[in-house]
């Protein structure tokens, strides 16, 4: 049996490991393996047998056989995120070896490349726990649906969250100006308009406007800029990835890109003003975001029609309620100022959206 050699790419020190175990003897396969490992910002450990320290095997975030070695790792712990990986795609004893080893799946090169190195990568991120995904859409025009995006954030990243604030309108006019940071260096969404495959969670965080303790993808004040459905899965799963908290402002139009954003929401707020022309238009985005999103609840906003409340609202859209969004006197003057909406734990706004986090939040830890 072949001895067992650690790669000068992340050695059996004492140090915490950020990339995958890699077990084969096939000098080709281990190059594309290293390469693809690059690419995706890891450094791994690498034997050409089953580890003598088991806890190599145990400890390690993910683990890469290649099928040259599968026999050799036959009694190894039965653990999860272990990818039995080679090139032959002819090989019925391959599928054999995977259940022996208790592989995970088995992944043929070059067709997975993209694919394993996303997986990498997300070991590399630390991708265990995604982020809570908000996403907010407003019933009608002007309900204050990016006011509530706006106050959500900012009251998650008061709290210590890691919080990211994503504009998923290209016509609302750019969230960074209910900020106050519409000058605030930092790229916006048409430096990310040719995104493709998979984006760095880190880099993108980092390249962000920085503005009341999170993060913000806004847009500029230049000339419309249409965001591909591939750019915007691209963004926003990288955005998930950082862990914390993620909170999107959505347009009412649900075309392929905001379809894309819903897909990766876990739950949704449809803001609606208590009137009946705002609940019959609200019914119409309900009935589109529904046919992605399952978790969409209602926020109401007063003041009131005759006859109608908060409860009378939801139920006519046949949706949890999620509360009633105060009314926030001053708050045009709060912004003038540059103070963003919800900065004041004494608000009701601020209240609201705490009260909000406190029920959604329960039972996870702090990212």
């Amino acid at each position: 049996m072949a001895g067992s050699h650690t790669s000068d790419r992340g050695g059996e020190t004492g140090e915490r490991r950020t990339g995958p175990l890699i077990v084969t003897e096939d000098a080709e396969l281990l190059d594309d393996l290293l390469r693809l490992c690059a690419a995706a910002g890891a450094h791994p450990e690498v034997h050409h047998c089953m580890p003598e320290r088991r806890a190599s095997w145990d400890a390690a975030p993910l683990v890469l056989v290649g099928d040259d070695a599968a026999v050799r790792c036959r009694g190894a712990t039965r653990r999860p995120g272990v990818l039995l990986v080679g090139r032959d795609q002819d090989d019925p004893a391959v599928w054999r070896h995977a259940v022996e080893i208790g592989a995970d799946c088995v992944l043929r090169l070059p067709d997975a490349e993209s694919w394993l190195v996303d997986r990498i990568a997300d070991v590399v991120e630390g991708a265990e726990r995604q982020a809570l995904t908000v996403g907010v859409v407003g019933g009608r025009g002007g309900a204050g649906a990016s006011t509530l995006a706006c106050a959500l954030a900012v009251t998650a990243a008061r709290y210590g969250r890691r919080t990211m604030l994503v504009d998923g309108d290209p016509l609302g006019g750019g969230l960074d100006v209910l900020l106050g940071g519409e000058r605030t260096e930092g790229l916006r969404w048409p430096d990310f308009a040719a995104s493709k495959g998979r984006v760095a969670g880190g880099a993108l965080e980092e390249s962000l406007p920085s503005l009341h303790g999170l993060r913000v993808l806004s847009w500029d004040r230049g000339d419309a800029v249409t965001i591909p459905p591939e750019a915007m899965r691209s963004v926003l799963a990288a955005a998930r990835r950082r862990g914390g908290v993620v909170v999107v402002d959505l347009p009412r139009r649900i075309d392929e890109s905001t379809a894309e954003a819903l897909a990766q929401l876990d739950v949704g707020l449809l803001v609606v003003p208590g009137e009946l022309r705002a609940v019959a238009g609200a019914r119409r985005v309900a009935s589109m975001a529904t046919m992605i999103l399952r978790d969409l609840r209602v926020v109401a906003r007063g003041p009131y029609a005759a006859g109608v409340d908060e409860q009378w609202v939801a139920d006519v859209l046949e949706l949890p309620l999620a509360g009633e969004m105060p009314l926030e006197p001053g708050l045009m003057i709060d912004l003038d100022a540059g103070v963003p909406p919800g900065d004041s734990t004494r608000s009701p706004l601020g209240r609201f959206c705490a009260a909000f986090w406190d029920r959604v939040l329960t039972g996870e830890g702090t990212s």
